[in-house]
Order: C-alpha cells, then sequence, then structure tokens
C-alpha cells in the first residue's frame, strides 16, 4: 500500500488533485488512521481516470464510467465515450493534416497555395 505522497509523485500529481478526486467520488482509497491507503487497484483507477481526462472526458463522466457495475450497462456508457473521442480524434487528424500540409508549402501566401487549400476543401464541403 502506498501514501498518498507516493501515489501523487508516481503519476506526477499534486497530493490536491487525488484528495479532489476522492472527494468526487472518483477514488475511495483505504484509511491508516488518517492516512490515505492506496492499493495497486487504486494505482489502477488513477490511470484510468488520467487516461480519460486526457481524451477530454469529465469528471462526471469519468465518475459514471468507472462506477457502472454491470457489463452492459458499462459498454453502453463506453461506446458514447468511444463515439466521442473518435469524432475528437478526426477534428485533431484533420489539424494535423493542415498544419503538415503548411510546412509542406513553399509558397510565400499560404492561402494561395492549392496543395494547402486541398486540406481545406473538406471544412468548405467543395472539391478543389
Amino acid at each position: 500500500m502506498k501514501s498518498i505522497g507516493e501515489v501523487a509523485a508516481q503519476f506526477g500529481l499534486p497530493t490536491h488533485v487525488l484528495r479532489h478526486w476522492e472527494a468526487e467520488g472518483l477514488l475511495t482509497p483505504a484509511r491508516a488512521g488518517d492516512r490515505r491507503r492506496y492499493t495497486d487497484a487504486d494505482l489502477y483507477r488513477v490511470a484510468a481516470i488520467l487516461i480519460s481526462k486526457e481524451a477530454g472526458f469529465g469528471l462526471a463522466d469519468i465518475r459514471t464510467m468507472l462506477a457502472v457495475r454491470s457489463a452492459p450497462a458499462r459498454h453502453e456508457v463506453m461506446a458514447r465515450h468511444r463515439d466521442r473521442l473518435l469524432a475528437r480524434i478526426a477534428r485533431a487528424q484533420a489539424a494535423l493534416d493542415m498544419l503538415e500540409g503548411g510546412l509542406e508549402c513553399p509558397h510565400d501566401d499560404l492561402m494561395t497555395c492549392p496543395h494547402f487549400q486541398g486540406h481545406l476543401a473538406d471544412r468548405l464541403h467543395v472539391e478543389v
């Protein structure tokens, strides 16, 4: 079992973040007197919370995803999150493609470059 300081250091977090997540119902570490003690299961939970946050999910959504106890209900919640994440990934990929197109452009005026305009055509719904 690990202390809050050890867990915070392992994940590069301030301890107040772990306390906040506990207050929000995302973590329930054991107690040894007044000290929090984190198990391996808690560490996996912290990792899941961090990955979910990095994917853009709010704490309420993460709590729902982690709290559901039946597989079908969990699959329904996770499928919704997956669909939203896939949409975010597609938008991020379009932005990356645009940036890479701009980096490949030899024109002084980026907006006149046909190659760069090609990366914007989907947004315009026209062919270039």
